[in-house]
């Protein structure tokens, strides 16, 4: 069991969210489904949470209502890699969203996802400063990451 799990608060949608992110995660399961009680008698026999995980990440879902909607503040994080996950995650977190610049997407929800393609990741990190700024100058150019034009900007002199 993991210490700290994050929580999403929902706005009463938090069963639709979850079957969506378990449509585009293909290591995901349902742990644990709660329902509210005789403490809340309008929303009794609803969905309370949803614990569930993907990708061995564990996540819980609140269903509570639209008192807190998600910011950009707080992302979660996908490691793609190569492109054609990039591309994969891009397009199915996505879809009803809105797509941001630097590999981040809002998905229907309104939760932010960074889609970060490993490869870029260790250019990013190289020593050479140089080769990763200049990687860095590329990625900053764009919506979704394009591996290949960070590497052809990383590797020109």
């Amino acid at each position: 069991m993991h210490k700290i799990t994050p929580c999403l608060w929902f706005n009463f949608n938090a069963e639709e969210a979850v079957e969506h992110y378990r449509r585009i995660f293909k290591r995901s399961r349902v742990l644990e489904t709660s329902r509210y009680g005789d403490a809340a008698p309008a929303l009794k026999g609803r969905v309370l949470t949803i614990r569930f995980e993907l990708e061995e990440q564990p996540l819980l879902a609140l269903n509570a209502g639209p008192q807190f909607p998600f910011t950009e503040a707080i992302s979660l994080s996908v490691d793609c890699a190569d492109q054609a996950e990039v591309d994969r995650m891009w397009d199915a977190l996505s879809e009803g969203g809105s797509q941001g610049q630097c590999g981040w997407v809002k998905d229907r929800f309104g939760l932010s996802w960074q889609i970060a393609p490993r490869p870029v990741i260790e250019m990013l990190q190289d020593p050479d400063t140089a080769r990763a700024a200049r990687a860095m100058a590329a990625m900053m150019t764009m919506r979704k990451i394009d591996i290949a034009a960070c590497r052809a900007a990383f590797e020109r002199e």
